[in-house]
């Protein structure tokens, strides 16, 4: 299948969430116990305020920053692109190239969040489908 929709990607998955309260160095931690790229920061009702990843983690720490004391809400990017879990594979990676990030929020009809997805999570197939399309934009353009 070339082009999956993203529900049934992110169907089983248990996404990491943490408050906004939290420390870059609990992110992290989370992070390297669940062996993920990104961490989804919610706001006191459990909506999605923003993503911390690892390019976040390497900025905070560049800028001299102390992971124990940074807080997730100065640290991470806040309100970022989502997508809608009824979407397709290729419409995911569509939105990850073009806003070159690695990591997508997946959200339902109501914007609660479902899921993430990376670009580990697709297929060759699909992958190939949107090097074809980048391919023939380029050659159009």
């Amino acid at each position: 299948m070339t082009n999956r929709c993203l529900g049934l990607i992110i169907k089983d998955q248990d996404p990491l969430t943490l408050p906004l309260e939290a420390s870059v160095q609990q992110a992290c931690e989370r992070m390297w116990e669940r062996r993920v790229g990104a961490v989804l920061v919610t706001d006191d009702k459990g909506i999605l305020a923003g993503i911390f990843t690892g390019r976040d983690a390497v900025k905070m720490l560049a800028e001299g920053g102390h992971p124990g004391e940074v807080r997730l809400a100065a640290a991470m990017t806040a309100e970022p692109d989502t997508i809608d879990c009824l979407c397709t594979a290729i419409d995911a990676l569509r939105m990850m190239s073009d806003g070159g990030y690695r990591h997508l929020p997946c959200v339902d009809e109501q914007g609660r969040i479902r899921g993430i997805v990376s670009r580990g999570d697709f297929q060759g197939l699909e992958l190939d489908r949107l090097e074809e399309e980048t391919t023939l934009w380029e050659r159009i353009c």
